[in-house]
């Protein structure tokens, strides 16, 4: 059996485990019998309304969330050609955060706040690709030198807003800022995008894997390479996006999954992209479901465990690995 074979049926295997760990743990107990009654058989009740109005919605919006950010850092990393690369490098998620805080702070509710950070989003996107790609050419190093400088240029402006913000409000910020699915809304769309753009990465993977080589060696391979980058482009940032209106500003995951699937022996994109997205999945789950029951009733920000718990298992793999 080869090797991507069995890190599917063992990813496979942990995300299942996982959203079981997330809809099984919480602050009301409910026993296995319960949770499978409450599956299967639903029947009216306090533990049926825990199940299915709290736990299912996070457990699917956080396991959508962690796809996405992996997914997305898998193609930035392809398409930057830089180990560093991270769903964030191209300052969607400040643009998001910035709009959001700038809602939070005038006192908006949830639904204008989501407004806000999608138009912010969008902005940034605008920014970067407006400064990228001139007169047909795209250039990937300017991809990355805009990001970062207009990530540090609006993460200095979230900065200010936080001073500028009334102390009630703080709070609640950093809990974005840090990546909070508490307030996670329906996760379908999210699972659309996910699914959507997982295939279409499958479907490309041939031409990432000679992407990866380097642009002159896939021009010479017959890949039309400026089409395929600016497709990756903004689909690694519609995921970013719809990542980031689901948790917030959640980071390490794009930037540490992909990698530890290439620690563990995979990088053919066929495969590469499928398994990052199950791990990236079950890990965000699990960070998630240990944010809001380690300290309960109180809830940690899930971007502080996604570190947590990202950074020693990235160490270690890459500590075995020469």
């Amino acid at each position: 059996m080869s090797r991507p074979l069995l890190l599917a049926i063992a990813l496979l295997t942990a995300a299942m485990a996982s959203l079981f760990a997330a809809l099984l743990s919480g602050t009301f107990p409910i026993s296995v019998p319960q949770l499978f009654d409450g599956i299967f058989s639903p029947a009216p009740g306090v533990a049926h309304d825990v199940i299915w109005q709290l736990r299912v919605p996070r457990a699917l919006a956080a396991f959508a969330c962690g796809g996405l950010l992996a997914l997305s850092g898998v193609l930035l990393q392809v398409l930057l050609r830089n180990a560093l690369a991270d769903p964030y490098i191209l300052g969607v998620s400040s643009g998001a955060s910035l709009g959001a805080l700038a809602a939070l702070t005038l006192g908006a509710g949830a639904a204008l706040m989501n407004t806000a950070a999608l138009a912010g989003a969008i902005a940034a996107i605008i920014i970067v690709f407006g400064l990228s790609f001139r007169r047909g050419d795209w250039n990937a190093y300017r991809v990355l030198l805009t990001g970062v400088v207009l990530s540090s240029g609006l993460s200095a402006l979230i900065s200010l807003t936080l001073v500028m913000a009334p102390q009630g409000q703080v709070k609640g910020m950093l809990f974005w800022l840090m990546g909070d699915l508490s307030y996670a809304g329906d996760p379908l769309v999210a699972w659309l995008i996910l699914a959507v753009l997982t295939t279409l990465g499958i479907t490309q993977a041939t031409r990432l894997d000679l992407l990866g080589l380097g642009e002159l060696k896939a021009q010479a391979l017959g890949v039309a390479v400026t089409p395929l980058q600016l497709g990756i482009f903004f689909g690694a940032a519609l995921a970013t996006v719809a990542a980031v209106l689901l948790g917030g500003a959640i980071g390490f995951v794009g930037l540490l999954i992909p990698h530890a699937i290439r620690l563990l022996g995979v990088a053919n994109h066929r495969a590469l992209l499928p398994l990052a997205v199950l791990l990236g999945g079950a890990f965000l789950t699990l960070a998630d479901t240990l944010a809001r029951t380690l300290l309960a009733p109180q809830q940690l920000p899930v971007g502080v465990l996604t570190a947590l718990l990202g950074v020693p298992a990235m160490l270690v793999l890459l500590g075995r690995r020469r």
